[in-house]
């Protein structure tokens, strides 16, 4: 059975820590990355999804122990720390909503939230189905959608996500092999552009994965 996660790295580079920097405010400039989406949870039993890094190691993960689709999930880094809460709001259809809050801890150990993201189904020009992302900090909350989420039209869970501008901010697919065998749909391939906070591009796959109920 072919690996799910990448091959591990020397031990000096599985010791250092992802790429993504949770405490950041999201608007420094971070290299390209990929990450390896297992869509299963580590917790028998459990729904969730699991993150690999370049390392080979859990990197992220996320454990619903309730039903799929639940109302309230956390994306955690690997210890268990909580990085993001991330909310089921409103009715059924067009009116349905999740809305993220990020977690930090400020210098005297104090836990804070902050809404941060928020994504709404909508359809495209051409029709299609998709989602609006619009950021909820710094004073960004207004209608103006700061990313869409575009559906592929071949896998369950392959999409990508575009910034106002255009620009790819992040993409997601099934994950193949290096001699490039196609794994299953429930093991997707998650590239972050340079210049994208990986955190809400772990947000954002966490909310797709609710949206399809796969969590």
């Amino acid at each position: 059975m072919a690996k799910i996660q990448p091959l591990p790295l020397p031990a000096a580079a599985a010791a250092s820590p992802p790429s993504c920097s949770p405490s950041g405010d999201g608007q420094s400039l971070q290299k390209q990355a990929e990450y390896t989406v297992w869509m299963k949870s580590l917790v028998f039993n459990g729904n969730g999804c699991t993150v690999y890094g370049a390392d080979g190691g859990v990197a992220f993960r996320v454990d619903n122990y309730g039903c799929r689709g639940g109302r309230e999930v956390f994306l955690m880094d690997r210890a268990g720390k909580t990085l993001i809460r991330i909310q089921r709001k409103g009715r059924l259809g067009l009116f349905r909503r999740w809305e993220a809050c990020r977690y930090s801890e400020s210098d005297d150990g104090e836990e804070t939230t902050t809404p941060w993201f928020r994504v709404q189904k909508q359809k495209a020009d051409d029709g299609k189905n998709g989602a609006a992302v619009t950021m909820m900090h710094h004073g960004r909350g207004g209608s103006a959608a700061a990313y869409t989420i575009g559906w592929c039209a071949a896998g369950k869970l392959g999409y990508e996500v575009t910034g106002a501008g255009g620009a790819v901010a992040a993409a997601v697919e099934r994950k193949r092999t290096p001699s490039g065998v196609v794994l299953g749909d429930d093991v997707l391939t998650l590239t972050v552009g340079a210049g994208t906070d990986h955190l809400l591009a772990l947000g954002l796959v966490v909310v797709c994965g609710l949206m399809k109920r796969c969590l």
